[in-house]
Parts: structure tokens; C-alpha cells; sequence
């Protein structure tokens, strides 16, 4: 009997205990259930229109056997968004939400889970529709990245009206996306298009940079350069001739000389 007891107590423990390997959330409050009146901790509000009158921003506290959740409500065309910042480390990532929506708007970007460049966003939701999970995959290049998460209502470009709700967002590095998933993105090839940097070898923008250089130099000097001042006693005199000293007498008149 001691040891079914014994069997029966460490089935429950393990069952209650996480299973291993299985992926960390790497947000902080993903879980979205501390917060304090409208603000929850780990996340910020922001927009492109950052008026009251323009969005509200709710955050509704857990209970009731429900989890807590992130509202965004636009009143006025706007794409605005709950966001928090990540240093992610280099790999494949897992960004994903579970969102609905309510009265948005059917002709631009509604409720989605995006990353804060133009092109990483997930599905989005429009309309009235039911709780959903959306979910987007993210390579981070070699030498890492910062990326800013954000539960959003709208879009760049795409300013929208309704209310958006979003539930357990997850952030979780993952071996690589699974085959055939949707909405795949490469942080390092979007970051390269967007900014291609000098075109040319690497031994060319060391020669322009010596050039630039020597250039700079040559041009400080001559402007620096101050032709030497010659001291007084060093300055020679004219010479003047004795007879130019001299002074000149008189001619006598004619007459004078006559008598």
C-alpha cells in the first residue's frame, strides 16, 4: 500500500513539474497576468497617433479561470500596439499570440503579432473573429540583434479602427520552422536590403579613407602656414649716395655775375 501511495504522489509531481526541453518563453510577462490599473509590467504603448482620443489601452488582470489579457481599442484611424524590446541572440525564434478581434476595420492591417521592422508581421485578423493563435518565425543573423515585439492593431502604412485582444504572447527559440510554415523571415537579409552600405571591395574604403586623410593634412597645413616676420635691425636700408645728400647751391643770376 506505502508504495502505490509512493507511486501515486511521484506520478503527480512529475505531471506538475515542466517537461523537460520544453521552450522558454523569453518575454518578460508573457503571460500578461502582473500589472498595476491600465499598465502591465514588461510592456509599453505606443502608435503613430498618441492621443486618448485617438486609442485606449486597457490591460485586464486575470481571473475568473481566464488569463490575463492586452486590449487595444482604436476610435479614430490609427495603428497602434502594446510593445516590448528583446536582445536575442543568434538562431531561429518563434514569435506567436493568441488574438481576437472586434469591429476592425476590413480594408487595411488588423489585429496582429509583428516585429518593428516594415515586413515582419504575422496573419492578421479583421472583422469579429474568435480567439486565434497568430505566429510568425524569425532568424536572428550571427552577431545577434535587438528587436522590439509588438501586440498590434494596425500597421505601417495601414491605420485602422476596432479593438484588438491578445492573450499568452510567446517568444521561444526554436531549432528552425517547421516545413511549409508561413510567415518566415530573415532578420539579417532584411536589415542587409534595407541598408546595402558602400558598394565596392574592402580594400577600396581603406584607400578612399587614406586619401581623405593625406587630403585633410595637406590641407591644414597650408592653411596654418604663416609666412616668418622679419625683425627690425634684420631689415636692410637703402643706400643713398653722398651726392644725393649733399645739398645743391644756388646759381647766380646773369646779372650778378656781370657787375
Amino acid at each position: 500500500m506505502i508504495g502505490v501511495t509512493a507511486c501515486m504522489l511521484t506520478g503527480l509531481v512529475t505531471a506538475a513539474e515542466p517537461v523537460s526541453g520544453s521552450p522558454h518563453n523569453l518575454l518578460n510577462n508573457g503571460d500578461l497576468a502582473r500589472g498595476s490599473g491600465a499598465s502591465c509590467d514588461g510592456w509599453r504603448t505606443d502608435g503613430w497617433i498618441l492621443s486618448p482620443s485617438s486609442t485606449s489601452f486597457t490591460w485586464i488582470p486575470p481571473g475568473g479561470g481566464y488569463p490575463g489579457e492586452l486590449e487595444v481599442e482604436n476610435m479614430r484611424d490609427n495603428d497602434a500596439r502594446w510593445s516590448q524590446p528583446l536582445s536575442l541572440s543568434a538562431g531561429w525564434y518563434h514569435i506567436s499570440v493568441w488574438a481576437r478581434s472586434e469591429d476592425v476595420l476590413q480594408y487595411f492591417t488588423g489585429v496582429n503579432i509583428s516585429v518593428l521592422e516594415d515586413t515582419i508581421v504575422s496573419a492578421d485578423l479583421r472583422g469579429t473573429q474568435p480567439w486565434q493563435k497568430l505566429e510568425l518565425y524569425l532568424k536572428i543573423p550571427p552577431y545577434g540583434a535587438d528587436v522590439e515585439v509588438a501586440l498590434r492593431l494596425g500597421g505601417y502604412a495601414n491605420l485602422t479602427r476596432g479593438k484588438a485582444f491578445f492573450r499568452d504572447a510567446r517568444v521561444e527559440k526554436v531549432d528552425a520552422p517547421p516545413a511549409g510554415a508561413a510567415h518566415v523571415y530573415d532578420l539579417g537579409a532584411i536589415r542587409k536590403a534595407e541598408n546595402p552600405g558602400p558598394i565596392g571591395k574592402r580594400w577600396t574604403l581603406y584607400a578612399t579613407f587614406f586619401v581623405l586623410a593625406v587630403v585633410a593634412v595637406t590641407g591644414w597645413r597650408l592653411f596654418m602656414y604663416e609666412p616668418p616676420v622679419a625683425i627690425a635691425s634684420e631689415v636692410p636700408r637703402p643706400v643713398v649716395r653722398a651726392e644725393a645728400m649733399a645739398p645743391r647751391k644756388r646759381r647766380k643770376k646773369k646779372s650778378q655775375r656781370r657787375n
